[in-house]
């Protein structure tokens, strides 16, 4: 067909340009109508030749004396699309909602308080002391956010809530919100993540613990500015920051020039494949209650050993911590000068079960003279990683009055929804 159809192109092109000429007009007819005639033919021909083409058929595979079967048109089958399994996010529902997660922390006590103390407070029967709500994203290449809302029984609290640059020149990583400062080991963490229930004494002397306030530390808006500096087997860490000057009753801003400033080094190595030791040093500096000349200056030093041999690493693991911090803090009369520490001891014998002691001792930063000593026994159970059972014995002697306070504290922390690692 193909080949008749050029056959009568390349006439119609021959007999084109001779259809102006008048003395060919017959000639030229009689030959277009004699090849109309045999394409009619062809035509004719091929449509024969297709009718006498044999259908396609098949054998009943059931029957084979039966009589062929003409094949049918195969009904197209339709796969339905995977649905999405529940609980894990998918990329499209993902795509402009934040990790979104929350830990309620019930918090309950027993025993005899003494009334605590001007910065430690007495803990009620039973409380959700904190329901902490987390926010946290990517929000393109460059940054990420996170924030922290710390819910009690009294109100709101924005507990964190920066953005992090982590692709500046040079290494740095560059931090703007609000934060829990980098002084010490213990003063980054939040209540969820400590090993015990309270906070240890010094923290609420020295770091601007206020006796209300169970989240006690140096948390206020400002910068931070952070780098790590590889060196063979060791890597340290060099962070400075920069805050408005309101943290708790240890730093107050009287004007704006009154900011409040934290550096903190630390070093990491490993000493084998089983254990890892850290080492870190701090310093801080703002003002007081008492105005923009009076200074307050906080030195610290810190040490934590960690244990977690790689065959058993879910049943056996050890932390050592301890941390000393000194203030220097300008009164009215004399500068107190206090000083104060916390060393503890947290073995995991089982699976699911922890125990653990700490050792308190610190001045108070308002009146170096007094000082207060504790102890507490603490005992863990953890059934899963959403949620955590504990059990602690505090003993505490206030040096103000020589009173001795024997509680019997227990929590139940439980999570729902994503919630991202914290400092460890």
């Amino acid at each position: 067909m193909k080949r008749l159809l050029m056959c009568v192109g390349v006439v119609m092109a021959s007999v084109s340009p001779a259809l102006g000429q008048t003395s060919q007009t017959a000639d030229l007819e009689a030959r277009v109508r004699a090849l109309e005639g045999q394409v009619r033919a062809l035509q004719t021909q091929v449509s024969a030749l297709l009718a006498a083409q044999p259908r396609p058929i098949a054998s009943d595979p059931r029957s084979q004396a039966g009589p062929p079967v003409a094949l049918e048109p195969a009904t197209p089958v339709v796969v339905a699309a995977p649905q999405p399994v529940s609980g894990v996010p998918q990329s499209g529902a993902k795509m402009f909602n934040p990790d979104i997660g929350v830990i309620g922390n019930l918090v309950g006590a027993g025993g005899d308080s003494k009334g605590g103390s001007d910065t430690l407070a007495p803990l009620p029967l039973v409380t959700l002391q904190e329901s902490e709500a987390s926010f946290q994203a990517i929000i393109d290449p460059f940054a990420r956010a996170d924030f922290f809302l710390a819910i009690g029984e009294e109100g709101i609290e924005v507990e964190e809530g920066f953005i992090s640059f982590t692709t500046l020149p040079g290494g740095l990583l560059l931090k703007a919100g609000k934060m829990r400062a980098n002084f010490g080991r213990l003063n980054a963490f939040h209540n969820h993540t400590l090993p015990w229930i309270d906070r240890p004494l010094v923290m609420f002397n020295l770091l601007g613990g206020d006796a209300t306030d169970p989240d006690t530390g140096i948390k206020d808006a400002g910068l931070s500015v952070s780098r790590l500096i590889p060196a063979g087997k060791l890597f340290v860490e060099a962070t400075g920051e920069v805050y408005r000057g309101d943290s708790g009753t240890v730093f107050k801003s009287s004007r704006r020039a009154d900011f409040s400033t934290v550096a903190h080094v630390r070093a990491y190595t490993d000493l084998t494949d089983d254990a890892n030791i850290e080492v870190g040093g701090s310093y801080s500096r703002g003002h007081n209650e008492l105005g923009s000349t009076f200074v307050t200056q906080l030195y610290g030093t810190d040490i934590t050993f960690r244990w977690r041999p790689l065959r058993r690493a879910i049943y056996r693991s050890l932390a050592a911590r301890a941390e000393l911090i000194w203030s220097r803090r300008e009164d009215l009369a004399v500068t107190q000068e206090a000083f104060g520490l916390y060393a503890s001891l947290d073995y995991q014998l089982a699976r699911r079960w922890v125990v653990g002691g700490r050792f308190d001792q610190s001045d108070r930063a308002q009146n170096a003279l007094i000082h207060d000593r504790g102890f507490s026994g603490v005992l863990t159970f953890r059934p899963s990683e959403f949620s955590q059972i504990r059990s602690q014995y505090r003993r505490t002697r206030f040096g103000d009055g020589r009173r001795i306070a024997n509680e019997l504290l227990f929590q139940v922390l439980f999570t729902i929804g994503a919630h991202g690692a914290h400092v460890f």
